[in-house]
């Protein structure tokens, strides 16, 4: 295909481009500005670490050291006076990641390569019957007249009380017996998933209205979280979706499984009014104090010993890109397979190295598996370095044979060993035709491939 040759060609170009600018544009400090760089990048990741592990004056060393990492780096940028050349290099990466991605999605859409799946058109739902938590997302049923809206759309809404412990699951039940040819949720993930297990089991339609906190779920479906009454418009002008549902220990989930760390984190009963004071207070107990899981896992035969956090996710969440559209979310919901991130830091220095090599640093796995199963607390805990600040008093360990898991966000206690798989497309999720958050997955970008392109003939990368 000539058009992708083109623009693979643009790509590699702009490429070439970036690093002549870097690495002559600077002058003969060109190579030093980019090892100042890196060497800041690692500085401010062991302040990062020294911040988050310590207590006391390395705390405060680790703070300074974070934010004065990078002022060092921009003041030598300054003094050395190589800002065009450095927006100019930028600027010529990212035209060669725009480019690169452009011609790759040419070749893959010629050739019939994996695409979102079109939504069925379905009918309007005669029975609808809709769980809102009125607490959810800081009030957001009632800012939004979600309850009338609703009731004028032909929906049955059953609000839960907040103060009291609820079994949304049952009330789900209830509405099934009683004839619901639909369900939906307004909350959190975990409220969600619980009730999206119900619809499962039943093969009835599932409705996400994005009144949660965060809206993971509702966000990789494409749907407006700023305003949650645009979800309830799938109810007179829907499409149907088929998605993955995740399981934990039998479990449904739709977002995210953690371990270690942050599930620790979690237990803590502050940590739901004071996310951010709650971890800090407690990190260094858990990273240092030996107060923290280590875990072993076993993703499709891939051992993950002594991790300190892992996160399973209902298909994965796209790499890390600054030009792309998906940072932060997860392309597709029908991929059947669970993202997983393993990490394990024993210190400043490979918290340094994972700053500097990303994934291909020794104490950061990301992969995908079928399965991933949690086989339990690492059998000889990493001691501390001698240079640790030991608490005086450590939380005390889970029982023997559980661990600590967030599922969706919720702090649970799991016997062990706890497995996550997937259902893959089971879910029938209802959603409006207009989604104003939607993207399409992105091809993974392989410069071998691009080169290939840019340097084939139009018959062969045509027919590639």
């Amino acid at each position: 295909m000539g058009q992708a040759r083109t623009l693979a060609r643009w790509a590699l170009g702009a490429a070439a481009v970036a690093v002549v600018l870097l690495l002559t544009g600077l002058g003969g400090a060109g190579v030093l500005v980019l090892l100042g760089a890196f060497v800041g990048l690692a500085c401010s990741a062991v302040g990062i670490w020294w911040f988050l592990a310590h207590r006391g004056p390395l705390r405060v060393a680790g703070a300074l050291l974070a934010v004065g990492a990078p002022l060092a780096v921009l003041v030598m940028y300054a003094v050395w006076g190589p800002w065009l050349t450095a927006l100019g290099a930028l600027a010529s990466w990212g035209v060669a990641l725009v480019c690169a991605r452009a011609a790759l999605r040419l070749i893959r859409d010629a050739n019939g390569g994996p695409a979102r799946p079109r939504p069925k058109r379905r009918s309007r739902p005669k029975r609808p019957v809709l769980i809102m938590n009125p607490k959810s997302g800081g009030g957001k049923v009632a800012q939004f007249g979600l309850v009338e809206r609703a009731e004028k759309l032909g929906a049955r809404v059953v609000l839960i009380d907040p103060s009291v412990e609820t079994d949304v699951a049952a009330i789900a039940r209830e509405a099934v017996a009683d004839g619901a040819d639909l369900l939906g949720v307004a909350g959190g993930d975990g409220t969600q998933a619980l009730v999206a297990a119900v619809a499962v089991e039943h093969d009835l339609p599932f409705l996400v209205i994005s009144a949660g906190t965060r809206n993971h779920f509702a966000l990789d479906l494409g749907l407006d979280r700023a305003d949650p009454t645009t979800c309830l418009d799938a109810l007179v002008d829907g499409e149907e979706l088929r998605v993955d549902l995740g399981s934990v220990a039998g479990r449904a989930f739709v977002n995210t499984v953690s371990f270690g760390v942050y599930a620790d984190v979690v237990q803590h009963p502050e940590y739901r009014d004071a996310k951010a004071g709650t971890a800090v207070e407690v990190l260094p107990d858990l990273l240092q104090g030996g107060g923290g899981d280590r875990l072993d896992a076993i993703a499709d035969g891939v051992r993950l010993p002594a991790q300190q956090a892992l996160l399973v996710s209902n298909n994965a969440y796209a790499a890390p890109d600054p030009f792309g559209a998906a940072v932060g979310r997860r392309p597709r919901l029908d991929g059947g397979k669970l993202g997983v991130i393993a990490v394990r830091v024993d210190g400043a220095a490979q918290a340094a190295e994972m700053a500097v090599l990303g994934t291909q640093s020794t104490g950061l796995n990301v992969l995908t598996a079928a399965r991933v199963e949690v086989t339990g607390k690492a059998a000889a805990p990493v001691p501390p370095p001698a240079s640790a600040l030991v608490p005086e008093q450590a939380p005390a360990p889970g029982a023997p044979g559980t661990i600590a898991v967030a599922v969706d966000g919720e702090a649970l206690t799991l016997p062990t060993p706890v497995v996550c798989t997937l259902r893959p497309r089971a879910l029938r999720v209802l959603v409006p035709r207009h989604r104003p958050g939607v993207i399409e997955p992105q091809p993974p970008l392989d410069w071998r491939r691009i080169t290939e392109i840019a340097f084939q003939t139009t018959s062969r990368s045509s027919g590639s």
